[in-house]
């Protein structure tokens, strides 16, 4: 004998349909023995077998997840909220950026070049200018006691010729018993140009007041002093 439980609705239908079908089946098959169809869904047994391997589970909408080993997945660490500062809390200056650390040389300064060894330039020697000198004056007499010639040897021994210049002679006035009365100053040209190194002669006629020199005396030339350019 089969017992049916009919429900109403469309889930009724369903479950109705289901059962004669499970009745059929069992006639079919010769069972004519008493008993129940179960037209339910069956109930979980308390032995039920648990999945033995990794399970991978898939999200729906497109997030991916990291398959874990024990087949389940717990939820990730929440990300940390962003603040936003607001209006009463500006932003500070930034922080300089850290030095990179590592072993830089530093850089040395590049050398400093040698100069070259400068040669003075040669400036000639300015020229040793002219020195003149002359020996003792020599006198010859003449046809008045008043005046004599007189004879001087100039010598150059500078390096610059002597291209003017004038030559006092003293000329003494001495008396007959030798006695030297006076002194008279003649200033003559010398006999230029004398050239460096060289010796030249210059003669002269020297004359004093005829008036100075009475009869019985006579004049000595012996001063000689000298002015060159």
């Amino acid at each position: 004998m089969l017992r049916s439980t009919w429900t109403t609705g469309r889930r009724g239908a369903l479950l109705g349909a289901s059962a004669a079908v499970v009745c059929a089946t069992l006639t079919a098959c010769g069972n004519t023995g008493d008993g129940y169809v179960a037209v339910g869904p069956p109930r979980p047994s308390a032995t039920a077998a648990r999945p033995t391997g990794s399970v991978t589970l898939v999200p729906l909408d497109g997030t991916s997840k990291s398959p874990t080993a024990s087949g389940t997945s717990g939820p990730g660490p929440a990300p940390a909220p962003m603040s936003t500062p607001g209006p009463s809390s500006p932003p500070g200056p930034s922080a300089p950026p850290a030095a990179k650390s590592g072993g830089s040389k530093a850089s040395s300064p590049p050398p400093t070049p040698t100069p070259a060894p400068t040669t003075a330039p040669r400036t000639s020697a300015p020229p040793i200018p002219a020195a003149l000198t002359w020996g003792t004056p020599t006198r010859k007499a003449t046809d008045k006691r008043w005046c004599e010639d007189v004879t001087l040897g100039f010598h150059n021994s500078g390096g610059t010729a002597v291209r003017s210049g004038t030559v006092t002679l003293g000329t003494h006035i001495i008396g007959s018993l030798g006695i030297d009365w006076a002194t008279i100053k003649t200033t003559e040209q010398l006999p230029t140009p004398i050239t460096a190194n060289a010796r030249k002669n210059g003669t002269w006629t020297v004359c004093v007041d005829a008036w100075r020199v009475p009869l019985g005396m006579h004049i000595e030339t012996r001063d000689v002093s000298a002015e060159w350019h």
